[in-house]
């Protein structure tokens, strides 16, 4: 981890655009932790939805937007949320000719910093995609009792059948290891093989209610364990968290394709 990291440290807003306020950290380190090493065992990306976003057109006037970014799950390094927020921050105070140089400018940063190709958008405020939820089954319902909130894999029991099944919870809660402060976000999980109880799903995704993870090390710890208990020939697991500083983040890993669906939450 970046011991310059801003997160958990009281930071002043930049007074102009400056790319020198982000900071990334290495995917390598958590994934080590996880036993993940090359070749990933998913594709997938991360998907920023970033909605305090805005800059001043030529005339002084400003304009305002909402920005998305995708970065690709092999992208060597992510940046941190907080630096990714005093970054914007910059914008505020800066002109640029218009939205599609906002764009270039800040795929251009962040491709760097990532050391991979990062696709931004910048969408007008009447063009946001509209609430929608996750379509399948959900868990939250399910009668059981809970007495386990860190992360416990072993929850875990196979049914005895192989198949196909999605399910999504919206209670899902895990902790920042930097901040403590709690990422409450929804999870949905589609995977084909050996089939799981259900119950046992969702006491395993409420048992990491006070584990401490960034987003994307949780999402990638939960398909790692998914996969190692249902031997999945196909696995998708799709985390969407709610907004922090005005930044959700919604990391999407998986073993079919390697673009996230859009799809916004009610909650986000």
């Amino acid at each position: 981890m970046n011991d310059d990291l801003p997160l958990g440290r009281r930071v002043p807003y930049s007074g102009s655009y400056d790319p020198s306020v982000l900071r990334t950290s290495k995917r390598c380190t958590a994934r080590q932790e996880i036993g993940m090493g090359d070749p990933l065992p998913f594709l997938g990306e991360d998907v920023w939805n970033c909605y305090e976003l805005s800059w001043l057109a030529p005339s002084g006037l400003p304009r305002v937007g909402v920005l998305t970014l995708r970065v690709p799950v092999d992208s060597p390094r992510t940046v941190e949320s907080k630096s990714l927020k005093l970054y914007l921050g910059g914008f505020s105070a800066s002109k640029f000719e218009d939205s599609a140089a906002v764009r270039s400018t800040v795929e251009d940063d962040l491709s760097r910093e990532t050391g991979s190709a990062v696709g931004a958008i910048v969408s007008d405020l009447d063009d946001i995609q509209r609430l929608r939820d996750f379509a399948n089954f959900c868990l939250d319902h399910l009668a059981v009792s809970v007495d386990r909130y860190e992360r416990s894999p072993d929850l875990l029991a196979a049914t005895g059948e192989t198949g196909r099944d999605a399910v999504p919870p919206h209670l899902f809660r895990s902790i920042c290891p930097i901040t403590g402060h709690p990422g409450w976000g929804s999870v949905a999980i589609a995977d084909r093989g050996r089939l799981l109880d259900r119950a046992s799903v969702l006491r395993y995704l409420v048992s990491y209610r006070g584990t401490a993870d960034f987003h994307e090390v949780a999402t990638e710890r939960i398909f790692a364990d998914l996969h190692r208990a249902t031997d999945a020939t196909e696995l998708t697991v799709d985390a969407r968290f709610l907004r922090r500083g005005g930044i959700d983040i919604n990391p999407y890993r998986s073993t079919a394709r390697s673009r996230a669906p859009m799809v916004r939450l009610p909650r986000q």
